[in-house]
């Protein structure tokens, strides 16, 4: 096949995604509306004009857009945004304008990508126009991303008044009820631990930007994007996340078995908290261990998300480290940092189980190798690694329903089970898509030639 005639699928492919991404936004859009919510258009367009909701994340849009960029436009557009912020800001500040529960900036942001968008179209032409046009849906689908993501967390907490919970922390002590260990830890270091917990707990789209900017750092000099990379992975797992939760909603360890964020309220700097120890079944968490008894669904308030099967966090996180191994030792460690890091605060936060995290690694892996699949035309091994991880997704959810108790009864069975699971599918994700690898090339190196021997007039003396 000619390259041309390559690209041509490929775009059609990038056409359908675009359609299918925009129209999912709409259907959410619609849904969130029947039940009284701001779907994420809405709360998309609210952000031309009112203070964001996450000010770093536009951004962070705006640099994944920069890509397409050469360097003396990234400046322009970086100058134009920030002083389009300081406008924002003044204005806010002459008519008394409060930025309660949103950031003073991020606005501009927004304003320079959809000014890439104008001109695209109208100044733009031919593959430089379709260039700016990915670099534009890309920065834009980073932010759709997460306001579809929070309106897909308020319909859980509208459209699934009973929990799981009771479920999940009778299996988890197959693990040890990990929760209660890390969130005794977390306690202990105060103020400082948790905030700074919750500084990268509530970053990891910010930390997903930096290690795609460098997958993407070659962009504006080849004029095409690479076949693979991390933005990808992030979209689809919140894509399909969300949706197991409507399968399988658990609000966690601190809202179920504890008086909800509330048990922060002493020492975080910014975070909102609510207490919901009414709904709970007992204040236990984090200082005594949920008892071992025939769990129950239990109803729950209309306002916690269900967000806890599987753990997207560590689903998120896991993809970062994947990602950031074939970046420097510097992005090699801050992927590896940001992973501990983000493990640390969904467990010691008490927003998750252990074995949400096992079930979140699962997920990654197998989204991940679907992906690479993909590209490759879906070899046997390909699909033989997809169809593994499915598999092994479902068998723990279902073990988390129906064999809580028989798990929670031998744990010295279960739990080695549980990470033998995982372990198994982190091993055969490695070995199959380790031989897809480009092969590095050696450097040409020129052969040597001998000297050439000087020639005399006479013979050597």
């Amino acid at each position: 096949m000619t390259s041309s005639g390559w690209r041509r699928p490929r775009v059609l492919l990038g056409t359908a995604a675009g359609v299918v991404a925009l129209g999912f936004l709409v259907v959410l859009e619609l849904v969130a509306r029947r039940y009284g919510l701001q779907g994420p258009l809405t709360c998309q367009v609210r952000e031309l004009v009112l203070p964001p909701k996450s000010g770093p994340l536009l951004y962070a849009g705006m640099a994944l857009m920069l890509v397409v960029c050469t360097w003396r436009q990234r400046f322009i557009a970086v100058g134009v945004a920030i002083g389009l912020d300081v406008a924002f800001l003044l204005a806010r500040w002459a008519f008394g304008v409060e930025t309660t529960g949103g950031h003073p900036f991020g606005n501009g942001a927004l304003w320079v990508i959809l000014g890439c968008g104008v001109i695209a179209v109208t100044r733009r032409t031919g593959p430089e126009r379709v260039l700016l046009l990915k670099g534009v849906g890309l920065g834009l689908l980073l932010v759709a991303g997460r306001k579809a993501g929070d309106t897909w967390l308020l319909i859980t907490s509208e459209t699934r008044p009973v929990v799981l919970d009771q479920y999940v922390a009778t299996a988890d002590h197959a693990l040890g009820n990990p929760s209660w260990l890390v969130g005794r830890i977390v306690t202990a270091t105060g103020s400082f631990g948790f905030n700074f917990l919750d500084f990268v707990y509530g970053q990891l789209a910010v930390a997903a930007v930096v290690v795609a900017l460098y997958q993407l750092r070659n962009v504006a000099a080849e004029r095409r994007f690479p076949a693979h990379h991390l933005v990808r992975t992030f979209l689809v797992i919140g894509l399909f996340g969300p949706g197991i939760y409507m399968i399988f909603p658990v609000v966690g360890p601190i809202f179920a078995y504890g008086d909800g964020t509330e048990y922060w309220a002493g020492v975080t700097l910014w975070s909102e908290t609510h207490s919901t120890g009414h709904w709970a079944v007992a204040d236990l968490w984090p200082a005594t261990l949920p008892p071992v008894n025939t769990p129950h669904p239990m109803p729950f308030d209309g306002i916690t998300p269900r967000n806890c099967m599987p753990s997207l966090h560590t689903a998120w996180a896991t993809a970062i480290f994947i990602h950031s191994r074939k970046g420097p030792r510097t992005l090699r460690f801050a992927g590896t940092f940001w992973l501990i890091a983000t493990l640390t605060a969904t467990l010691g936060f008490g927003y998750h189980y252990g074995v949400d995290l096992i079930a979140g690694v699962v997920f990654t892996l197998t989204i991940e190798a679907a992906l690479r699949a993909h590209d490759r035309g879906w070899e046997r091994s390909g699909i033989q690694l997809v169809a593994y991880g499915t598999t092994v997704f479902a068998g723990l959810l279902l073990s988390y329903r129906y064999l809580p108790l028989e798990m929670a009864g031998h744990p010295w069975v279960y739990g080695p089970l549980l990470l033998l699971a995982m372990a198994s599918v982190i091993y055969g994700y490695v070995r199959t898509t380790r031989p897809w690898e480009p092969k590095a090339t050696p450097p040409h190196r020129p052969e040597a030639r001998p000297e050439p021997v000087p020639v005399t007039d006479g013979p050597p003396t």
